[in-house]
């Protein structure tokens, strides 16, 4: 009878405190009702940094879409204007859609 090989459980890697200040940052701006109002409130809780607080906050500022007001709470209000599709430069946008669409399928 041939030995089974053992399989060792893979370490689980935790996220660090700034990647979760990050996701959590991420969920917020792109949730549904923030995205149809156009800006949020991020309230800073007790379990974020002062050093991933910082850096979180950074990168948001130096983005030019977005405006940021630090309210006396700690907490920070994200606004942005609506995006033509255009106006992206993040976002491809092919012209020639509906001329694919009307060819016959090659089957």
């Amino acid at each position: 009878m041939a030995k089974q090989k053992k399989s060792t459980p893979q370490a689980r890697q935790e996220m660090t405190a700034l990647e979760r200040l990050g996701l959590r940052v991420s969920s917020m701006i792109n949730h549904p009702i923030a995205q149809s109002q156009r800006w949020v409130t991020i309230h800073r809780l007790d379990t974020d940094g002062d050093m991933e607080w910082e850096e979180v906050m950074g990168l948001l500022a130096e983005t030019p879409e977005l405006d940021l007001t630090f309210n006396d709470d700690e907490s920070v209000t994200v606004r942005w204007e609506e995006q033509n599709a255009e106006d992206r430069d993040d976002l491809v946008v092919e012209r020639d859609w509906e001329e694919r669409v009307e060819e016959e399928a090659p089957f």
